[in-house]
This record gives C-alpha cells, structure tokens and sequence, in this order.
C-alpha cells in the first residue's frame, strides 16, 4: 500500500512563514491559465446577433441605416418618374418598361444590394429552426420584390429598364421606423409611450397609403391619361376625404381596380387603427398621461399623494393651497392609485382647476410613476391618508412605504406627511412635516374641556378666511343682520405670520425692550398680538417667552392678525385731530386704536396711534368715583420696557394659591398624594415628555376599573367616590395610545393641583395592559368599559355631575357605503344625550365637517333654518368656512379632525405653523415657552372695561399674552317644534291658545325651560282624547273621576319630564342616587362664538372667557414671597409644599 504522506506535496513557497511576512515572490513561477467568461456563446454568429439585435446602441443604428435606405429608395424613384418623358400610344408594354438612365440604375441597384444582404443577415441571425416562417414574412417578401429584379439586371442587362414597384419600400420604412423607435425607447432606457406609438403607427399608415395611391395611379395611367405625380396626390386626397369633385379620374380598368383595392384597404387598415388610438387614448386619459420634464424644470409644481381621492378632501387643498398669492403660478400633480371619481371630474373639467391640477394615475411605489410626476422636481411632496379606513394602521402602513418611496426617488423632494396613529410617527421622522391625526385630536379634545372651544380656536387660526379680505363686503357674516356674526366673521380672519423683528414697522422700534412691553405697545398701536419669537441661532418658537426676555434685532416675530405686515400700508394721522373724540372716552390724550381697513390695492391700511406710556396713577385708566364718592378704584400699572422681577406677580411652579385655602388635613393628604414630574412610561415612541401630576406609586390596574370593586376598594360607580370637582368624561371605541394625549393636558403640571378634574374613560373595548401601564401613573384617570347607546352605563360612570362629555368617533363607523353616513350612529347618540342631559356640555368628533348641521338638531326652529341660510350663502359667495355660523361649531361643541388637513397645507408656506400649534396644545414643552390657558372675567374684573386695558393689565401685572374671547350671549328663540300644537277642532284651538297664552304670561320670568312644555305628541293625544269622551258613553262615579285626572296629568306632562322621569326610574334601579340629577337647567337659549385679536376697544361683559398664552412658570424662580390671589391671575398656580420630581 502506498504511504499517503509520501503522495503529499510540499507548500509551495508563498506558504512559507517567511513569505508571509516578507511577501510572496514565487507565485509567478507557477503554471496558471486565465480564464475569460462570456455571457454568450463565443461564436461569429453570436457576435454579430449581439452587434446587429442585442444591443440596444449599435441594433438602434442599424435600424435607422435600413430607414435611410427604404427612404433613399422611394426619393430615388420619385426621381425617376420626374426625369422620365411620357411616351405616346396605349400599349400595355409601357406598363412593364420604363425609361431609367444608368447613374438612376447604379444607385437602385447599390440600394437593393445593401438591402438583400441585410434582410438575408438578419433572417439568418433570427433564424429559431423554421425556415417557411422567415422566407413567408411579409417584409422579406417585399424586400425580395424590389431588390431581386435589380440584381438580375447585373447579369442581364437587356432587363435594367424593367419596372420594379420600388415605392413599396415605403412600407418596410414604416416597419424599420417601429422597430427604430422601440430601440430608442431601450436605449435611453425610458418606458416607452404606446400613445405616442400608436400615433406613430397611425400616421405612418396613413402616409404610406397615400404614397401607394400616388404612385400607383400614376404609373397604371401611363396608357391613359399619363396623370403626372400631383395630379395623382390630388385624386387620391379627394378621394380619400370622400369629396369626390370627378374632375379627374382614372381610365384604364387597371388603374380602377388599383382604386378599388386601395379603397378596400384603407377600409380595414385605419378603422383598426383608429380603434387601437381611441383605446389608448381613452386608457391615458384614465391614467393621466405624464407630466413633461420640460414643464418640471420651467415651471413649479407639488405633488399630491393619497390612497383613494374624495371631492371633500380635494376641495379643501385646493381652496387652502391656492389661498396664498405666491402660490398661484403653482402647478398640482396628484398621484392617486384609484380611478378618478366622477365628481372629482367634474370638479377638474372646470376651467380654473383644469389648467393648474394634473391627475395621474399611479402608484408612489412605482418609479415610473414617481418619473411621471417629476417627483424629483416637485417643490413638495403631501402624502395624505386615508382616514376613512376600516384598518387605520394598515392606512399608516401604506403611508409609510409612499413616504419612503419618494424619499428614496427623490432625496431632495420636501416631504409633508399625515399620519393617523401616533404609534407609526416615529417611522417617517425623516419628513420635514408630520402630522398625527390622534395626537392634536385629543390634544385638542382635552382642551376643549379646560378652554372652552379650543378646537374653534386653533381651525380658525390655520384656516384661510374671508375675514382678512379688504373688502369689507366680502367677509364671512358681514351680509348678517346679527351683530355677533359679524364680529365672529371679521375675527375669523385673522392668521398667524411672521416678519424679522429689525424688518418690521410693528415691531423694530422695541429691540432691546421686554416681549411684554413690545406686545402690549404693538397691540395698542397696530392691533397686531405678538404671541411667539424665535433666536436667529436657535429652532425651537418660544411662545410668550415672558417679560424677561430682550427682544433683538434678528429674532423673528410671529404674530396673529388680519393680513400680514407686508401687505399693510401705514397711515398716519393728525395727533390733534384725533385728540378730542378720544378725551372723551378715556380722558387721554389719544383713543385706543380701531382696525380701520382701507381698500387700497390689496393692501390693509392700519392708524398708527399715539405710542407714548401713561401713568398707571393717572385719571386716564382709572373709572370716575361714583357719585360724591372719594373711594377710587384700582388703576392699571404701566407694562415696563425691562421687567422688574420685584412687582411682576408671577403664577409659577413654587406659588399655588388654589391651595391656600386648604385645611390642613387635606393638605397632609395631597402632599402624599401628588407629586410632579415627567411621566415614567409612554404608551409610544415619539411623545414629548410633559412635566405633570404625578402619583408616587402606581395605582393597581384592579383600581382603575370604576364599575368594578376590588380588594383595594369598594366602589362600583362614579358617585361612591366622592370627587370633589366635576368629571370629564371620554367616549371612545378603544384605548388608542392617542388617548394618553388627552390625559395628558389635563394633567399638567401648571394645572392646580385643586382644580383637576376626575377623567373617565368609557371604553367599548377593554384597554390592553401596555396602556393601563401609561395612565396608572396619573391622579383620578379611570375606564369603564360601556357605550353611550346605554343609558345604565352613561349613569354609572357619573354623567349627571359630568363637567363635559368627549364623543370620540369610532373607527369602525369611519366607512359607510354612503360617504356621510359614517358620522350617523354619533349623531344620533349625540342627540340622545343632549335630550337627556340637556345641561352637560357634550363635545362632538365627527368625520365630516358637513354633518355639523345636524347637532343638537331642531326640524321647526325658525333661528336654525336662519343659520342654514346663511351657510348656504357663505359657500356661495365661496367662503372655505361655510360651516363656523353654525351654533355648535363656533360654541366648540363639535369639531372634526379633517379640518386640520389645512394646518399641513399651510406648512408650505407657513413652515412654523405645525410647531406653533404643537405648542399651544401642550402637545411639545419647549423650555422657556407659554402655554395656552383661559381666565373668565367676573364682576370684580369689570372695571377694566375695555380688551386693551385687560392686555395691559395682564402683561402688567402676570406677563400673560391675550389673543381672543370666548364670549357667550343669551338667544332669544323663537316658537319652536315643542311648542307648535295642531288642534282638531278650531274652537279647542282657540280655547287652548288662549289658556296658553295666559299660563305663559304668568310665568314667562320663571324659567326659560317652562316655554318647551307642552309638545306635539301630547297634545294630539289628549284632543283625541276629548274626542273620545264625546263620542262613548258616560262613565260614572269614581270611574270617571279617574279618567278625568289621568286626562290631566296626561295633559300636562312635558317630554322633558318624561325624560328626566325615565333617567330618574334607571338611577333608582341602579341604586344611584338622583340627587344632582338637573332636569331643568337648560343651555338651549345660549349662543358662543369666539373673538380672535379682537380691537382693542372691545368691551369686556360678564362671564367672557379670554384666551391666555401664559408664560413658563419653569422658565425662573421668584425671588419674593408668593404674591397673592388677585381676580386677573385666579386660573393657575402651584402648591410650594408639593414634592417635585424631574
């Protein structure tokens, strides 16, 4: 046997140590042979396939040769036709023979030869193993025809003047034409156009038809007429358009036939055509074609990126986005998936839409449809989602792949992305602008419920309105005859913009002076609120910093008023003019500026006032003394330039004076209880942390459950609690992780610690355990799992002492067959509660702002049908907000979240808007900046009298920034449905209208509930049954006793108390108490609007509610004692002796 290690070579020397340290320098000694690797068959014939058909180039130059070629040989032949002389006579042999002189002859003949060659070179390449299929091709056919007599001719001259149908080469320069075009299309690598292909086709058809016409007809008339070539093109063009003059035609029964033939042909070959163009024409317009490179680089276009197109959603980008001036040469390009609807095509087919809106149909996950929408050119990229999906995460879902699709197609392109669930944000942090749907809807919820009607509030602010028209006519309500709509609708106007502060005539003369001091005096002398500034070094907006912060030269100013300051003209007016018509309201030496808008091309012109400060102990703010009264009333310190941290009275973090008041025993038991700091688990990642009340310890999940007791408590409904404050309850479907930014606002930690509200969640499905995780942490947060459809589980979780009452609307019923019909099951239940507890105050989500007409729906009150009116008309007259008229919208008592959408569409223009709006609803904290908070005006506040002498006294006094009023007024309703009765008999109609009127007359001062007794349905019920009575037979005795007083107690029950009755019966049941139960308390005869920035010498009355941006309590430290409790600053403050946690 053969020993193996004696078989086994050695290393050879790169193996070597040494060579491993000193290089290897043996290895070119070795025996090695190079290999090469070929994609093809390295063989003659599959070199010349790659040359002459797989190769997009060199194939694509071939092609266009053979082109040349076919043309070359029809140009040579027209040639011949012109230089030949027609020969005399009719003989048949002038058909077979022409004259063609021997240069004409040595090119035709060089043509065919070139030709054949080719055609035989390529049939071989192509050549799959059936021989028939190449020869029988149509293009080889006639390749042979005109080339083959031509090469004979070489050999046999006698045949050189034979007649050879050479302008059938026209034909294989049509085919070489197709096949050239598809080479370009791969070569350049683009997708190729089958419109324009078919065009192409189409046309080349066409010309080759009439070529073969021409030419035909006039070499068969050779024997007759002897018709030149113009004379043909003109027989054939009048008869192919049918018009058929007659005054040529051809002779020979030859050339008749050829017509004939040509005719039939043309009969099927261009309808087919015509057929496949209509098609391809009808599909593009479908599609929507392509957007042109060229347009993409002259002019500017944004691309619009959504799942499915709604007529609603369309209209709301266009009004927005067209809004702004600079906008207007703007181009959009919407990139939908689906078929354009019928109306959005309709809508499109109108001339200002259809010639600035382009609609393609296409997916953003395919590049060639990204590269249809020049993408990579766009200005922006709005990728909006579809809210109305059953499955809202799987609508994230396929936002998320668009927005990284064009990310990855186009780095450069903007992005503005709408998202639903906050869960998915963190996904698409590379966009330049995010907005989540969950996040600013409860945000905006939970503040509903602190500042009423904040959600108003913040639509109107990032909605573009009429109000800032310069026409006066032209703005929303100013047709009204109610004054309140025409204040409402003139503030509705007003926007936030921003200007560099060493730029602005509002605000350059108080650089180096205190943001309180500018805003005030800005406000005192333009009308203008600065509500935010911004470092030039620094990103972040910093809203009402505080009366220690300087202003500078670069920070930027952003500011809410009617137009921006660029479209204002300053006028300025004679001090003295002005001096004695002011005297006499303030005793001063100017009066408070009014908005005085000037139509002046495009421009608002503003009165610029007297800017010098007035004594705070002067008689010019102060009220005269009443009578002979020496006692004066308090006067309006003056806003300093620097702030003096002595005399500011600041509501920070250490000073609570809601708690002052407290016994000791409870304070002992809230300093165990509370504690601030940052939230130790958020339901998600992406949520800003929020400094809050917190709990020491976590509340067990067993104890979050209100309706159930557990071995830690005993409680099973809302009343056994006890709380202290009313509640806020919340509605919803699930426990989104959205939700916890409904908590969260209403448990910050500038909220005082008294005055927070217990939250109940009423769930209809149990929450999971990561979101119980989040909210234990938080002080009185409870869920219950119900629905509002029952009246046993509205009543357990304490709706009759609720403060407010949050409907969420539920996902499930966001998609209905009919598109309106999503919001009807909330609708309903909504009315069902407002009937029910007509006294709570019930804050509404809806899908579709137009179904807002149908809350707290009345059929037959005359007010509401006003207000439909005039909605009708304000959408008319083209108004974006058609719907803020309507009572519960401007009460915010109802609000829907697609009317942010314009918030994202502003951000084209207004790149801060999103920030501004986070920060006001507590959705970021950014150090340094204000909150948004609210204070009611008493009857000890009063004296201030006018907005611009509370915003003095506030930036004065706390270094709060006003920027609106809530105002409720009393509405006076006429006759509505509960009161119209029908009578059967005209005598009983009298007779009871009479009765009415005097039972009314007696107690028409007691309560306004009192006028809705009496409805329809018992009234009829009780005519019908006096006419019963009338008509049977007499009863008798105690019978009859008992009839006659249900008949009255039937008469005089209201469906109010029916209602009350029945809430009342299921308490009991329930074993609830009823105590508290308010049946009778009525909101019906209220209406509230809100005022944004309104002028300055607007009145203040009783129970106004005044928007406050609050500067940051955190911000600094008082260096005095905690200043006391005053009427102005009576809406935060902090406990010094709570624990804090950061």
């Amino acid at each position: 046997m053969v020993d193996l290690e004696s078989e086994v070579p050695p290393l050879p020397p790169r193996y070597r140590f040494r060579d491993l340290l000193l290089g290897d320098q043996g290895w070119q000694n070795d025996d090695r042979v190079q290999v090469e690797f070929y994609m093809n068959e390295n063989t003659f014939k599959e070199r010349l396939k790659l040359f002459f058909i797989k190769n997009q180039r060199s194939s694509l130059r071939i092609r266009l040769f053979n082109f040349s070629l076919k043309l070359l040989s029809c140009f040579l032949y027209i040639i011949r036709v012109l230089l030949e002389n027609p020969s005399q006579g009719n003989e048949w042999s002038h058909i077979f023979w022409v004259n063609r002189s021997l240069p004409l002859w040595g090119l035709q003949v060089s043509v065919a030869l070139i030709s054949l060659f080719e055609t035989i070179l390529l049939g071989y390449l192509s050549y799959k193993g059936n021989i028939w299929e190449q020869i029988l091709r149509i293009p080889f056919i006639l390749e042979v025809i005109n080339a083959v007599p031509f090469i004979i001719s070489i050999f046999w001259p006698s045949l050189r003047n034979l007649f050879v149908p050479v302008f059938l080469n026209c034909w294989l320069a049509k085919h070489a034409l197709e096949n050239m075009i598809n080479d370009l299309h791969r070569a350049i690598q683009r997708t190729q156009s089958a419109m324009f292909n078919q065009v192409l086709i189409l046309i080349s058809t066409l010309l080759c038809l009439i070529f073969t016409c021409i030419c035909g007809i006039q070499h068969l008339e050779r024997i007759g007429k002897k018709l030149n070539l113009f004379d043909s093109l003109y027989f054939c063009i009048v008869t192919f358009s049918t018009v058929g003059f007659g005054d040529v035609t051809p002779e020979t029964w030859s050339s008749k036939l050829f017509v004939v033939a040509m005719i039939c042909v043309a009969l099927v070959v261009l309808p087919i055509q015509f057929e496949q163009l209509a098609y391809l024409w009808m599909e593009r317009q479908k599609s929507g074609g392509n957007y042109s490179r060229h347009r993409a680089q002259t002019e500017k276009h944004v691309v619009l990126c959504v799942s499915s197109l709604k007529i609603d959603l369309l209209m709301d980008f266009l009004n927005e986005f067209y809004a702004h001036p600079r906008l207007q040469d703007y181009y959009v390009v919407i990139l939908c998936p689906t078929e354009m609807d019928v109306q959005v095509r309709r809508v499109l087919q109108i001339p200002m839409w259809s010639q600035r809106v382009i609609y393609l149909q296409g997916s953003a996950l395919k590049d060639q449809d990204l590269l249809r929408a020049k993408m990579d050119d766009a200005e922006a990229c709005f990728i909006l989602s579809s809210r109305c999906e059953v499955d809202r995460t799987s609508s994230d879902h396929q936002t998320i792949l668009r927005a990284w699709a064009v990310k990855d197609f186009a780095p450069n392109c903007p992005l503005y992305v709408q998202i639903l669930k906050p869960e998915n944000k963190f996904h698409i942090k590379f966009a330049d602008h995010v907005v989540c749907e969950e996040e600013f809807k409860y945000a905006m919820l939970a503040l509903n419920c602190i500042c009423p009607a904040t959600s108003t509030l913040i639509t109107l602010l990032v909605h573009t309105s009429r109000g800032q028209c310069v026409c006066f006519c032209c703005r929303e309500g100013q047709q009204s005859p109610e004054q309140w709509q025409k204040m409402y609708g003139r503030c509705s106007g007003n926007e936030v913009y921003h200007i560099v502060l060493e730029e602005s005539t509002f605000f350059a003369e108080y650089e180096g002076k205190s943001f309180t001091y500018a805003s005030f005096h800005a406000h005192k002398k333009f009308g203008v609120c600065l509500i935010g500034i911004r470092r030039e070094d620094n990103k972040n907006i910093l809203l009402n910093p505080g009366p220690r912060y300087i202003m500078s030269a670069t920070d930027i100013c952003f500011y809410i008023n009617i137009t921006k300051e660029e479209n204002s003209a300053f006028k300025n007016h004679d001090h003295q003019k002005k001096s004695n018509v002011s005297r006499s309201f303030y005793h001063g030496p100017s009066r408070l500026p009014v908005h005085s808008i000037i139509a002046s091309m495009g421009t608002v012109a503003i009165d610029l006032q007297d800017t010098s400060c007035r004594s705070a102990s002067g008689p010019t703010l102060s009220l005269p003394s009443e009578g002979n009264k020496e006692v004066r009333r308090p006067s309006i310190a003056p806003v300093l330039e620097v702030a003096d941290t002595s005399s500011l009275q600041t509501c920070d973090l250490l000073s609570d004076q809601s708690e002052d008041e407290t016994t000791p025993d409870e304070e002992m038991s809230s300093n165990v209880e509370y504690a601030k700091g940052y939230p130790p688990y958020s339901p998600y990642i992406g949520s800003s942390p929020t400094f809050c009340h917190l709990l020491h310890e976590k509340v067990p999940f067993c104890c979050l459950r209100l309706d159930k007791s557990c071995q830690h408590n005993y409680y099973e409904d809302a009343k056994a609690y006890g709380f202290k404050n009313k509640l806020i309850i919340v509605a919803a479907e699930t426990a989104g992780n959205g939700l916890y930014n409904f908590i969260v606002p209403l448990r910050a930690y500038y909220r005082p610690k008294k005055e927070l509200n217990p939250v109940i969640l009423l769930l209809d499905n149990p929450p999971d355990m990561h979101f119980l995780d989040a909210i234990c942490w938080f002080p009185m947060v409870y869920y219950m799992v119900g629905s509002i459809d029952n009246l046993d589980d509205l009543l357990r979780c304490g709706v009759t002492f609720a403060a407010n009452m949050v409907v969420v609307d539920k996902e499930s019923t966001m998609s209905a067959e009919e598109d309106y019909m999503a919001d009807a099951k909330t609708i309903v239940n909504v009315q069902t509660l407002f009937r029910l507890f007509s006294s709570l105050s019930i804050i509404t989500e809806l899908t579709h702002p137009a179904n807002m007409r149908f809350m707290q729906f009345r059929a037959k009150d005359c007010y509401s049908l006003a207000l439909s009116k005039l909605e009708k008309k304000e959408r008319e007259r083209g108004s974006n907000l058609a719907f803020m008229f309507r009572l519960p919208f401007a009460a915010g008592r109802v609000f829907s979240i697609s009317m942010l959408d314009t918030l994202l569409y502003q951000s084209f223009v207004k790149d801060y808007m999103i920030s501004i709006t986070r920060l006001l609803l507590g959705l970021d904290t950014t150090p340094g900046s204000g909150f948004l908070c609210s204070m009611k005006i008493t009857e000890d506040d009063l004296w201030i009298r006018t907005y611009a002498r509370l915003y003095q006294k506030l930036c004065s006094s706390t270094g709060d920034v006003p920027i609106g009023i809530y105002r409720t007024e009393s509405q006076k309703l006429t006759t509505s449905e509960s009161q119209i009765s029908i009578s059967v008999e005209e005598w009983e109609d009298t007779k009871d209208a009479k009765e009415q009127g005097h039972h009314r007359s007696n107690h028409r001062n007691s309560t306004s509930s009192d006028q809705s007794d009496h409805p329809l349905l018992r009234r009829k019920s009780m005519q019908w049954a006096r006419r019963l009575s009338r008509k049977g037979p007499k009863h008798s005795g105690k019978t009859a006793e008992k009839i006659t007083q249900q008949r009255l107690n039937l008469y005089r029950r209201s469906e109010r108390q029916e209602l009350a009755e029945l809430v009342k019966n299921r308490m009991k049941h329930l074993g609830l108490s009823t105590v508290g139960y308010d049946e009778m308390n009525d909101h019906q005869s209220t209406l509230s609007y809100i005022l944004i920035n309104p002028s300055p010498d607007t009145r203040l009355e009783l129970n106004d509610v005044v928007y406050l941006i609050r500067p940051d309590p955190l911000a600094y430290l008082p260096n005095g004692e905690p200043s006391r409790k005053n009427s102005i600053c009576n809406t935060t403050g902090q406990d010094s002796r709570e624990e804090t946690q950061l």
